[in-house]
């Protein structure tokens, strides 16, 4: 016999039981995700409501693109859309971009690039560069292609965007490539980008690209391929105009920085520069290339440029400026200041006779224009040669000034640390002493090299507080 208090409680445990059950089946939890962009947006979805499965296995290229093609009708009326791509690994192939959008990716989210190469498209060459830097044909698209976009993000919480580059590296050492090789991430024609927050691990080839496009920002990214990976350069803004580079931490096959403007006769005829350029806190590991190349495709200019807090570690060489005969344009306006640099083959490397044309048409009489480069506050430990400076015979490349630069020499360096030609400049207080032709102007006259003080338009961008709400049960 139950007594009547005890009946309560058993009553009591069995509604309470039941809520619990029904809790358990019907309660929807939700996690918020907080981000800083250029945009919010008022539409968000996840890639798994349109099919997407993160098992590494299943290919998910079609949910991508259909994901990105239905978000994009809540366009710049509509709030714009985000899409939400959550912990797992993420087989896909290439899919493209939409304006007003961002892609974010959960800190375990893994993008992983297909490896059935046939089954990636190939689009024309760029049209100032007149072919392919692999072969002489097409171009495979990039696995995250964007082109005529407005207000797109690329960003997260430092998941990552894996290209598993070792199949294409190894069909590029064997010739086996019909066109050139993908990149990670190509957005051509376009204005207000954002790449942010995002590791980009083993490219096929080069790993991020904004190319003719304006007001770039790309904060806090980490790319890593092996050092000795064919040309997997870190980001390369190629032809673009207000671009912000900061935070940003490089492991490579090749130069951590690139920034080009195209290659001889055809980027003379496309005459589209990169312009208003800023790199700030960058971290490179590049043993057999530059931490910042300029060239050697800059046949459209390379002008104002302003780097600072740069760290170089086990890298050949800090700034490199890459030219030659046929390559015309100009590199001018160039500002390097606070370098810290750590087992280096050169500090400063200038290279006026550099090759790889892109064909035979090129002009023999289009000579580039070389001047005001500028380095200042400049510490060096370990290096093999402090500068090698090489112009072009009847070209001289001008304006070069180097100003408190303390460069100390590795036990086995060379014997000679300055190796100079046909260029012109000043320094001051540098060690070791410069060539005669960058006379140094003495302590009783100490000088500093140029550095703008005036902020450049990208550097007023604000970014906002945006959010992501995953409900889940």
């Amino acid at each position: 016999m139950i007594k009547r208090g005890s009946f309560f409680l058993v009553v009591v445990f069995i509604i309470s039981l039941n809520n619990v059950v029904e809790c358990r089946k019907g309660a929807r939890r939700a996690s918020e995700y907080y981000y800083s962009a250029i945009s919010c947006r008022a539409h968000s979805a996840s890639i798994v409501d349109y099919g997407g499965v993160g098992d590494g296995k299943t290919l998910n290229t079609k949910a991508f693109q259909q994901a990105i093609n239905h978000l994009s009708q809540y366009g710049s009326d509509g709030g714009g859309s985000q899409l939400f791509v959550p912990a797992g690994k993420w087989l896909t192939g290439t899919f493209n971009l939409t304006s007003h959008f961002t892609l974010f990716l959960h800190k375990d989210a893994v993008l992983l690039a297909s490896q059935d190469i046939n089954s990636w498209p190939v689009v024309d060459p760029l049209p100032s560069y007149g072919h392919g830097r692999d072969a002489a044909g097409g171009r495979y698209i990039s696995l995250i292609f964007g082109t005529n976009l407005t207000d797109v993000v690329v960003t997260g919480e430092n998941g990552t965007i894996d290209g598993q580059g070792e199949l294409w590296w190894q069909q590029f050492h064997k010739k086996k490539l019909k066109y050139t090789r993908p990149y990670l991430i190509e957005i051509m024609y376009s204005d207000t980008i954002q790449i942010s927050n995002v590791t980009f691990l083993n490219s096929p080839s080069w790993n991020v690209h904004p190319v003719y496009s304006s007001n770039i920002f790309i904060q806090g990214i980490t790319i890593l391929a092996p050092v000795t990976s064919p040309n997997t350069d870190g980001i390369n803004p190629d032809s673009c105009t207000n671009t912000r580079l900061e935070d940003i931490y490089i492991l490579s096959g090749d130069d951590c920085v690139a920034v080009k403007s195209g290659w001889d006769e055809y980027g003379i005829k496309y005459g589209m520069p990169t312009k208003h350029l800023i790199i700030r806190r960058l971290t490179c590991i590049s043993p057999y290339s530059a931490a910042i190349a300029l060239g050697s495709e800059m046949s459209g200019g390379i002008q104002d440029v302003r780097a600072e807090d740069i760290t170089a570690i086990n890298t050949e060489s800090a700034v490199r400026i890459k030219t030659g005969v046929g390559r015309g344009g100009y590199v001018k306006d160039i500002y390097v200041k606070g370098m810290s640099l750590h087992t280096m083959k050169w500090v400063f490397w200038i290279t006026g006779n550099y090759g790889s044309h892109a064909d035979t048409h090129y002009d023999p009489n289009a000579l580039p224009e070389i001047k005001g480069i500028n380095y200042r506050d400049i510490v060096a430990e370990n290096v093999s040669m402090a500068a090698r400076l090489e112009g072009i015979s009847g070209d001289t490349f001008t304006g070069i000034c180097i100003s408190n630069a303390t460069i100390g020499l590795a036990k086995k360096a060379k014997k000679y640390p300055w190796t100079c030609s046909a260029v012109e400049g000043v320094t001051s207080g540098v060690v070791p002493t410069p060539c005669d032709l960058l006379p140094d102007k003495g302590t009783d006259k100490p000088m500093v090299c140029d550095f703008p003080e005036e902020s450049l338009a990208i550097d007023n961008l604000e970014l906002q507080r945006c959010s992501y709400r995953m409900n889940y049960f």
